[in-house]
């Protein structure tokens, strides 16, 4: 789920590893950019895929995820509906294979993910905890044939800044989040919505600059008499679409709890 559609957080990506496909969602929106990007990895002709984030339950969309069989498990980066809504009809139409999340809810047919989930379809797969976005937000770092992708939900888009959904979302510990995938330096980013791009630890710069201008511009609005989300947000973000402001004033929250500020 983005925040204000702006340009891309980074160089785009020359081109992606042949065992990378992407099927977007026809569920385009302020808040999805193009829609909902379901990624397909692939080790061989042969291997069963893996699918992360099968996105909305549109059926054509969840067709084309399952003509790409055979599909040896689906994996969810964070349980929004964007990315989640279409796992349960997905699994059907697959023959009940398993659906993984570091959330139990959105999990079906296995354990749901940690640091420590292994699964075995040809790729080198680790996953990484990177809670702030939501607090069951995962990235996933992929490598095969020497390439390296990491796939990161809504942490980073490919294209504007996210949102922290407060209060299941938390500023802090999106920005640890994004202190961690800044060390990826040059790896490609498979975003959630977006294009994607060339350089995860030069996206993950481009994201923690602008939080810390963000919050440098809260602190100002609340010293200057700001005394509620509302306030901050009509302040900070007078520039975006009021019809986005919702959006902003859950990422306001969060920025207001990080700096210790009480809201009524």
């Amino acid at each position: 789920m983005g925040g204000r559609v702006t340009g891309a957080a980074g160089a785009l990506a020359d081109g992606l590893p042949g065992w990378v496909t992407l099927l977007r969602a026809p569920n385009p929106g302020p808040m999805t950019l193009d829609g909902t990007n379901t990624w397909v990895l692939r080790a061989g002709p042969d291997a069963p895929a893996l699918v992360v984030d099968p996105g909305p339950a549109d059926e054509g969309h969840l067709a084309a995820i399952a003509a790409q069989g055979p599909i040896g498990a689906v994996l969810i980066t964070h349980g929004h509906p964007d990315h989640t809504e279409g796992a349960p009809r997905l699994r059907e139409l697959l023959d009940g294979v398993p659906v993984l999340a570091a959330d139990p809810a959105h999990t079906a047919g296995g354990d749901p993910l940690t640091a420590d989930t292994r699964l075995d379809l040809g790729l080198d797969l680790r996953l990484l905890p990177t809670p702030g976005h939501t607090a069951d937000s995962v990235c996933l770092l992929a490598e095969h044939d020497g390439d390296r992708v990491v796939l990161t939900g809504d942490t980073i888009l490919g294209r504007g800044t996210t949102v922290v959904a407060h209060p299941d979302g938390h500023l802090g510990d999106y920005l640890s989040s994004l202190e961690l995938l800044s060390t990826y330096r040059e790896v490609p980013v498979l975003p959630g919505h977006g294009p994607a791009l060339a350089d995860c630890g030069a996206a993950a710069d481009f994201y923690l600059a602008h939080r810390r201008a963000r919050l440098d511009q809260v602190r100002a609005a609340v010293a200057a008499g700001a005394t509620t989300a509302p306030e901050v947000v009509a302040v900070v973000y007078a520039d975006v679409d009021r019809s986005l402001w919702w959006a902003a004033e859950w990422s306001v929250r969060a920025q207001l709890e990080h700096l210790g500020v009480e809201q009524p």
